[in-house]
């Protein structure tokens, strides 16, 4: 595993590219929220971006439409230690509460703890 995000460009659907996550053991799921706020839907904290854990980021672009842009990342969450998925639009089709979470995201992106799954 290399220590930046991926992009599929291959045609990996976003199906695909969660099931890759779930089959890594990253089964919960989360959301982003107002205020760069990260929610685990397992215990249902709510958490400030900056202290989940960031393991993998995956951005996919739609087989029939490249403008349909999620990036789906691999968090774990810090109140009960669950790891889960959050999918993300970005580009100009993002929500607000998504593209802050996306913004910090990348600039975590390239540190140690970002992990795109093989």
């Amino acid at each position: 595993m290399s220590g930046t995000s991926q992009y599929a460009s291959d045609g990996t659907t976003l199906v695909e590219v969660i099931r890759r996550f779930e089959s890594d053991g990253y089964t919960a799921q989360m959301a982003a929220v107002e205020g760069c706020t990260i929610r685990c839907f397992a215990c249902h904290t709510d958490s400030p971006a900056e202290d989940v854990a960031l393991d993998g980021v995956r951005r996919t672009e739609g087989a029939s439409d490249p403008a349909d842009m999620v990036a789906v990342v691999a968090l774990r969450c810090p109140a009960c230690g669950a790891r889960g998925t959050v999918a993300l639009k970005y580009g100009p089709l993002a929500t607000p509460e998504e593209a802050e979470v996306l913004a910090l995201v990348d600039t975590r992106g390239s540190g140690p703890q970002a992990r795109p799954p093989a």
